[in-house]
């Protein structure tokens, strides 16, 4: 096992399976990744709304990678262990005409500049609000030829904003191409499920992840493991299905059938136990509904009500 860094630049704003990898690792390797924030570094502190207005938006979702993880093949999945996060003290959120959930109220341009004073802000007077940073995006190449904008999320992974993917967190992705192809960025310091006014608090993000490879296992799409011991504030130690689609009644159907299957595979419940162990018991929530016109749900079975389970046992 061994550890690499990767520097932010060259950045990339695409997923396009034919993208070069800036690195090549084997399973097992940590990777200390630098990622400049949502804007690929074109916004700074005490930057004017006028300045912000001004930005390239085909710079936006600037992502470190790719990288190619040895023995990674199709039908794969990718194991992918959160194993700390650093923010760089600040970081923005800003209000854009014509996006957002509520953007046919909010129609003027905004821009707010945080502190980040270590596991907290208070940047945003009464409220005194955590910092549990994560990674907004984190996805391998798609199984397509072509050069897609990363806004939607998938079955790849992707633009997800789940804030449970925060330090201790472990995520899984189906893989679609030779080595992986893997890479990251979109930094947030705190986000709220939804992000309803666009974004998160935004800011650059070193990451340090670690990477696995389940040789021919089956996953329709992206499963988290979160973790309650660095995120109190969100679902606790759970198994986090997501799904993503244009109609969120049919993502939060798939996240549940997906959820059913789950409990079915590795404890053996019955089917239909497994269906009303849902409804009392599976959390959903909306946790992006700001990527038009794809939305992303997500659903958590608590671990503690579960005997204690790995998802692809060694061997």
């Amino acid at each position: 096992m061994s550890e690499h860094t990767l520097a932010a630049e060259p950045t990339h704003s695409v997923w396009d399976r034919s993208l070069k990898p800036r690195l090549r690792i084997a399973p097992g390797d940590e990777v200390h990744f630098e990622c400049v924030d949502a804007s690929g570094g074109q916004v700074h502190p005490g930057m004017t709304v006028e300045e912000f207005g001004q930005i390239d938006r085909t710079r936006i979702h600037a992502l470190t990678g790719p990288v190619w993880i040895d023995g990674a093949t199709p039908g794969d999945v990718l194991q992918v262990d959160v194993l700390a996060t650093q923010h760089r003290g600040w970081g923005w959120s800003s209000v854009i005409p014509g996006l957002g959930f509520l953007k046919e109220r909010f129609t003027d341009p905004y821009l707010f500049h945080w502190h980040l004073n270590g596991n907290e802000t208070l940047s945003l007077v009464p409220a005194i609000l955590p910092v549990r940073p994560f990674l907004g995006v984190m996805g391998v190449a798609r199984a397509k030829d072509g050069r897609f904008r990363t806004h939607p999320p998938g079955s790849f992974g992707g633009n997800l904003d789940v804030r449970e993917l925060c330090a201790g967190s472990k995520l899984y992705l189906p893989v679609y191409n030779e080595g992986a192809l893997f890479s990251c960025g979109d930094g947030h310091a705190a986000q709220g499920d939804g992000e309803v006014c666009i974004n998160g608090i935004e800011c650059p993000l070193d990451v340090t992840l670690r990477f696995s490879i389940h040789k021919q296992q089956r996953l329709a799409g992206p499963l988290v493991e979160s973790s309650e011991s660095v995120a109190p504030d969100t679902r606790g130690d759970s198994w986090v299905v997501v799904e993503s689609d244009k109609d969120v009644v049919t993502a939060a159907q798939r996240v549940t059938g997906r959820m059913v299957d789950l409990l079915m595979r590795l404890w053996s419940i019955p089917e239909v136990h497994a269906y009303i162990l849902c409804s009392v018991a599976l959390k959903l929530r909306l946790s992006q509904v700001v990527n038009e016109p794809v939305y992303t749900v997500s659903g958590a079975i608590s671990k503690q009500i579960l005997p204690e389970m790995e998802m692809f046992p060694a061997g």
